[in-house]
């Protein structure tokens, strides 16, 4: 990926991803994304997959967190 990649939105409001991007995050048809507003602008977050997030938290401890009654 070199440079800014664009894409228009069409009148039925959608937009392709282009091809060069698609490839260098290999996100593949039917992937879910998550629209998160960024100032102006908007980002494009992929979902991850529940079997992607197993071992994801292996190692915390839970004790050292804060509890919701602590929160001001």
């Amino acid at each position: 990926m070199t440079g800014i990649e664009t894409a228009t939105l069409s009148a039925g409001f959608r937009i392709s991803i282009p091809k060069t991007i698609r490839t260098a995050r290999d996100w593949q048809a039917g992937q879910v994304f998550a629209f998160i507003p960024k100032g102006e602008g908007m980002l494009l977050v992929p979902v991850p997959k529940r079997e992607e997030l197993a071992g994801l938290a292996r190692g915390a401890r839970p004790r050292d967190y804060r509890d919701r009654a602590d929160r001001v």
